[in-house]
């Protein structure tokens, strides 16, 4: 690099490897807000985000319990159903489902729920087998042996072929990372909420045990449910400095808040939970946007609203 060019750009478009399930794309269709029942309209939102490039495919079993669903388990039941009309989409996709979370225990990770939550999921979404099982909250009551066990049990059926862990702090990660790797069976995956405006992953360890165990972030609400884009609720500085970068590279402020999303060098996976085809297909613009050190470290400043050491 000569002085006078620009610095490279941290924004990596390049897939990611999700261990022995292969590669994946930088950008993920996350189905939390896929709550309604038509069937038509679900399957021109999934094909968009194929089309995309958003070859994995996240839900869980609670989503159906908020924004408008109709109860447990509904998200899964209209992505079964999706897949059940046109079955070549099943073979675009990376499928990832989360268990766990058992209103209104809340959290359950017993074995024989796990059994029993893993095997529902399949049959909602009407698979014989997902490609990533995840852990979608820690449950503070279950041994990580315990879940290990179940874990590498459901891999030995060869209902799932990988796992991860959702919503997990560090050291539960460790902990539950240390009974599988006494199965043969490694984490692939965390997934963190992680965006301009929550930057927790940053400071409580997350992405640097990303880093050390060389799994992939997939990151969920990576607009802040929506608040990058509208400015709701957002620090006015935060705002202005997405809206000044969004305005050097000529593409619009949530393009900026998705491409920030990517810039760490543990690589992660933005989880794009668009209901408009039109956004999922504009996403991609943010693996072309270029932001450097300088930059990312404005939003960090705007965001924290206090000045680095």
């Amino acid at each position: 690099m000569t002085p006078t060019s620009p610095p490279p750009s941290l924004v990596d478009p390049a897939p990611r490897s999700l261990g022995p399930l292969g590669e994946i794309g930088p950008l993920g269709f996350g189905c939390w807000r896929f709550t309604h029942d038509d069937i038509g309209r679900a399957g021109a939102l999934l094909d968009a985000a194929l089309d995309a490039g958003m070859t994995l495919v996240d839900t869980a079993d609670v989503y159906g319990l908020d924004w408008g669903g109709t109860g447990f388990g509904s998200v899964e039941s209209l992505l079964g159903a999706v897949l059940a009309d046109d079955p070549t989409r099943r073979d675009r996709m990376v499928l990832a489902t989360k268990g766990g979370i058992r209103p209104p225990v809340p959290y359950d990770s017993s074995a024989a729920w796990l059994r029993t939550a893993c095997e529902d999921s399949l049959r909602r979404l009407q698979v014989d087998h997902v490609e990533l099982y995840q852990i979608h909250r820690a449950d503070l009551f279950t041994h990580p042996a315990e879940v290990a066990d179940t874990l590498a049990d459901l891999i030995e059926r060869e209902l799932i072929e990988a796992v991860g862990v959702s919503n997990h702090t560090p050291a539960q990660h460790r902990a539950l990372a240390a009974h599988l790797e006494v199965r043969g069976v490694p984490l692939v995956s965390t997934q963190p909420e992680y965006s301009a405006a929550v930057l927790d992953p940053l400071r409580d360890g997350t992405f640097d045990l990303a880093a050390e165990a060389d799994l992939v972030p997939l990151v969920w609400s990576p607009l802040a449910g929506g608040r990058l884009a509208t400015g709701d609720g957002i620090s006015p500085n935060l705002v202005e400095v997405l809206d000044d970068l969004a305005a050097r590279e000529d593409v619009d402020r949530a393009t900026v808040a998705l491409a920030f999303a990517l810039a760490h060098p543990a690589r992660p996976v933005a989880l794009v939970g668009s209901q408009r085809p039109e956004r999922l297909t504009a996403a991609v613009e943010a693996l072309s946007v270029h932001l450097d050190r300088s930059d990312v470290y404005r939003i960090v400043v705007a965001s924290e609203g206090v000045p680095l050491p």
